[in-house]
């Protein structure tokens, strides 16, 4: 089997890059970060990964991902680069949100879309989106970002549910984890609250959920929870909570 891994370079789609390296899943990895790439590419194995550095926030460059990926018969796709961006809807930069939601929504759309088609012709195949918890819930003060996972979490459970009304034997799946210790953070310029877990565990999480073909990887029991109340609060006052907890972030 192949995979395809946006966002490899670091966290969470590194460590997914190695869980399925243990696999036996040879590997075409993707990011901005080329030197990141080389050097997983060197600890992983020449002869088992392949680089394509891709920037996800312009639309040609994802179709000239997908055009050069296809070539090496791609079994599964990872759609994992992603950022967020923390601060008031109001002062936030636009043009970062414009970026973010490119690469956050617009290239998981595009990727998913593109290679379910192959998908489907073969009858088998497996797709990840790395979404999050941030994905059930409104979310003041990272509005944006909750917003696009939002979009990735409802897109999933929606062609997942198509592909099962079909028979399909291609698989669609959302890893949707609480605070990770990543990367991300710095990117977001927020402190979580909540302890994280490790890009580690979150990874082998969802390459086991995506072999066990779960619509929805959520990591802890305690996301689990948080995701199953959040459909039981009313919107208006799960919003308020989620802006509470989203104050304790940063400087807003």
């Amino acid at each position: 089997m192949t995979a395809l891994i946006t966002g490899a370079s670091s966290g969470i789609g590194r460590d997914i890059a190695r869980e399925l390296a243990k696999k036996g899943v040879r590997l075409v990895i993707s990011g901005r970060n080329y030197a990141a790439l080389k050097e997983l590419q060197d600890e992983i194995g020449k002869n088992r990964v392949k680089i394509i550095p891709a920037d996800l926030t312009k639309k040609e460059e994802c179709y000239r991902l997908y055009d050069e990926a296809k070539k090496y018969d791609i079994d599964i796709l990872v759609n994992n680069a992603g950022f967020g961006l923390f601060g008031k809807y109001a002062e936030t930069d636009l043009e970062r949100e414009i970026e973010m939601i490119e690469v956050n929504v617009m290239a998981v759309h595009i990727l998913q879309k593109l290679f379910l088609k192959d998908f489907r012709k073969r009858d088998m195949g497996y797709i990840l989106n790395v979404a999050s918890a941030a994905g059930f819930m409104p979310g003041p003060y990272m509005a944006a970002y909750y917003s696009t996972k939002n979009y990735v979490v409802r897109l999933t459970e929606a062609v997942s549910r198509e592909l099962k009304n079909e028979g399909s034997r291609v698989s669609l799946s959302a890893l949707c984890p609480g605070p990770v210790d990543t990367n991300f953070n710095n990117t977001a310029g927020v402190s979580f609250a909540l302890k994280g877990i490790s890009s580690e565990y979150a990874a082998k999480c969802a390459v086991d959920g995506l072999f066990a073909r779960k619509t929805l990887i959520i990591p802890t029991l305690t996301m689990k929870l948080a995701a199953y109340c959040s459909g039981l609060v009313p919107p208006l006052l799960l919003a308020k909570i989620a802006g509470h907890m989203q104050r304790k972030k940063g400087d807003v």
